[in-house]
């Protein structure tokens, strides 16, 4: 699988450093902004690539490159993504896909026309730990509660509070703690719950209309739900399904998915990995392996989870009247 990474930010390095403990897949190109241009060649020479783009489009014309990865802001996925489908090449475009539904459904039509692969890059449903609960979560009995909670003071907010706005507070950039933080919340809960019947979302607005934290509350047939996720403040992460006959507990950020408990009629089992390993190559090593062996069947599968995820998403920010103006 060959591939190209686009962006030169926090996530393309987290990226490269999983990509080359990744069997199978070749860097073949990075494309960054004009101004970044030196950073690029740094990287590409830290990593080995071979090839340094400032031109997205002309890096979209290079029939080297088979997979695209977009390490970009949020409200410049939908665009890129569309672009390198239109090229005809496979995207794994980094989360959340796009600012709205709409959007989501478009790009995942043309890439079932056109016969492409696109992944949404969602770590924690690709781990072991996630896989293990998947395998138990029958045995703890019907489900009644699902809590979770992903709250982390983030290293931008004392800026915002002075007035100096990141991507990770600006609606214009499609930012905010619903699709930074508390989406990691959501996509479990969907990935192991399906579409709620409802859902509802109230927040915490920053001065310029930006969910600063959050909760989500969603209903099911039998079971409820609640999602919090918070940029302004911290607190242990977790996210805990509960069932008429035990329990399943993960420990630390949702987003990494990294320990698990399996409470089973006073039965504990355990489930953990290193802290060390980068928790993105299990995703990369999955993406590779659907795209090597054909498998479009999970890719759609994947998608149409993708989908649940961003209509939640959608109709939250509908709740709360948080506008993206990009």
């Amino acid at each position: 699988m060959k591939l190209a990474l686009v962006g030169s930010g926090k996530i393309i390095m987290s990226a490269l450093d999983a990509l080359i403990q990744v069997q199978g897949i070749e860097l073949v190109a990075l494309c960054v902004r004009a101004e970044s241009i030196e950073k690029g060649q740094v990287i590409c020479q830290q990593f080995g690539i071979a090839k340094l783009y400032t031109d997205y489009q002309k890096l979209l014309q290079d029939p080297d490159v088979e997979v695209i990865y977009i390490g970009l802001p949020n409200h410049l996925h939908y665009q890129y993504t569309f672009d390198a489908l239109m090229a005809d090449k496979h995207v794994v475009c980094e989360k959340p896909f796009t600012p709205n539904w709409q959007q989501l459904q478009a790009l995942i039509s043309i890439s079932q026309t056109r016969g492409l692969f696109l992944f949404e890059a969602i770590t924690s449903i690709h781990t072991p730990e996630f896989h293990f609960i998947k395998q138990h979560i029958d045995k703890i009995g019907e489900i009644k509660v699902i809590h979770g909670n992903y709250s982390q003071y983030s290293s931008r907010y004392n800026d915002y509070l002075q007035g100096r706005i990141h991507a990770a507070f600006d609606p214009q950039q499609a930012g905010g703690a619903l699709y930074d933080i508390n989406l990691y919340n959501i996509y479990l809960l969907s990935a192991l719950m399906g579409a709620p019947n409802s859902s509802h979302y109230i927040c915490n607005k920053g001065f310029n209309g930006i969910d600063t934290s959050g909760v989500l509350t969603a209903h099911f047939e039998r079971s409820v739900a609640s999602c919090v996720g918070a940029k302004d403040s911290a607190s242990p992460g977790y996210f805990i399904i509960q069932g008429t006959k035990g329990h399943i507990r993960i420990t630390g950020a949702p987003s990494l998915c990294q320990s698990v408990e399996v409470c089973i009629d006073g039965e504990i089992s355990n489930v953990s990995r290193d802290a060390t390993i980068n928790h993105m190559v299990y995703e990369f090593a999955f993406f590779r392996e659907q795209i090597a062996s054909k498998n479009h069947a999970k890719c759609d599968e994947l998608l149409e989870l993708a989908l649940i995820v961003s209509k939640i998403l959608h109709q939250s920010r509908n709740d709360v009247g948080l506008v993206f103006t990009s």
